[in-house]
């Protein structure tokens, strides 16, 4: 079995689940299937639960995690799985404090391991499911609510994953994972189905290990973006500059247009230059406006950006490529000191991740 999670990537409440399991506990898996109104977590937001007592993750605003992890104790038991419901009119809501006039249902499953065997979802898959995340690789997990099928789809499976998906859902399920939006969807035998997209999370390249990188990294590592950095200069590009970061994986001292080239940039990975050195910043910008990246920023003052878009229009690239940049990068907040501009540059990035029209930057 393959268990690739030395990843350079926050780990999800899948990966926290899959090394609890691996640890020899009983683990339970609590995941929003349904919302109604002013839910305070969106569907597939996860939560994993140990029977040592550790929480990753979370189903609401706090409101109902202690009613979820009094049913996983149950179901680690031997319980069958269950979908809690919670909602304005439910009495159960008032009891645990969910009154924000939304409705959620939670399906508590528990992971079949030899700490549990009554559990139902199978552990293989669920390791099939990590080792894809952080492959970077999109996979969907489709479940019955009953807990009685389950299976990843899209792409070549392992031969101990047999797809048991009924084939009238299997457009459900394409525009599930094109969309990254969870379906809930009936087959004909009349099962309930959760169809729920799991994405790599959100990749941040960013180059120059500057001051400002130092707190834009680690923002992006709470806010959960996967960051990178990258500088040549290998006396800013250290460990201690950057605690946590490891040499060769999250912190790279090569060319940043060769690093790129190399980690392969998707459409889910942003890309910052903070440099202010033409050297470093233009060969970045060449590679990342040839690539899918949904978000590309560079540090600078509108006259440093101007001359950047002039050399960059020397190099034979269109506009309409150019306008791809946010230059000058971040948002316009006022920002004074390094720690702010980099909370304007997340700003930024996930607002264009979740297409929210916010104010340009008139220039660092």
């Amino acid at each position: 079995m393959t268990v690739p999670l030395s990843a350079p990537q926050p780990l999800t409440p899948l990966d926290h689940a899959l090394l609890w399991v691996l640890e020899g506990h009983a683990v339970v898996l609590a995941t929003v299937v349904g919302t109604w109104g002013s839910s305070p977590r969106p569907a597939g937001s996860l939560m994993a639960i140990s029977s040592t007592g550790r929480v990753e993750g979370s189903v609401s605003g706090g409101c109902v995690e202690t009613d979820v992890i009094t049913a996983a104790q149950a179901i680690m038991a031997g319980a069958p799985p269950e979908v809690l419901s919670y909602g304005v009119t439910s009495a159960r809501a008032w009891e645990v404090g969910l009154a924000c006039g939304g409705k959620l249902d939670v399906l508590v499953e528990a992971i079949n391991s030899s700490a549990c065997p009554s559990g139902t979802l199978p552990e293989g898959l669920l390791a099939e499911a990590c080792a894809r995340q952080n492959a970077r690789e999109g996979v969907l997990l489709a479940r019955t609510l009953d807990g009685a099928k389950h299976t990843l789809l899209m792409g070549a499976l392992p031969d101990e994953i047999t797809p048991v998906f009924p084939a009238e859902l299997l457009p459900s399920a394409l525009a599930s994972l094109e969309s990254g939006r969870c379906r809930n969807e009936t087959d004909a035998q009349g099962m309930d189905w959760f169809l729920q997209p799991l994405t790599p999370p959100p990749r941040l390249l960013i180059v120059g290990a500057v001051h400002i990188a130092q707190h834009l990294a680690l923002l992006a590592r709470m806010t959960g973006f996967s960051p990178v950095v990258i500088d040549p200069r290998s006396a800013l590009a250290t460990p201690d500059r950057f605690p946590g970061f490891i040499l060769g994986e999250t912190l790279l001292t090569e060319w940043p247009d060769d690093a790129l080239e190399e980690l392969g940039v998707d459409d889910m990975t942003a890309i910052v230059t903070l440099t202010h050195d033409a050297k470093l910043d233009d060969p970045t910008l060449e590679v990342a406006l040839r690539s899918p990246a949904f978000y590309i920023g560079a540090l600078g003052s509108r006259k440093t950006q101007a001359s950047r878009v002039a050399r960059l229009r020397e190099l034979g690239f269109s506009e309409q490529e150019i306008s791809r940049i946010h230059g000058p990068v971040g948002l316009a907040i006022g920002a004074i000191g390094a720690e702010e501009i980099a909370l304007s540059i997340l700003a930024q990035i996930v607002a264009v991740r979740r297409k929210a029209a916010l104010a340009d930057n008139p220039g660092w």
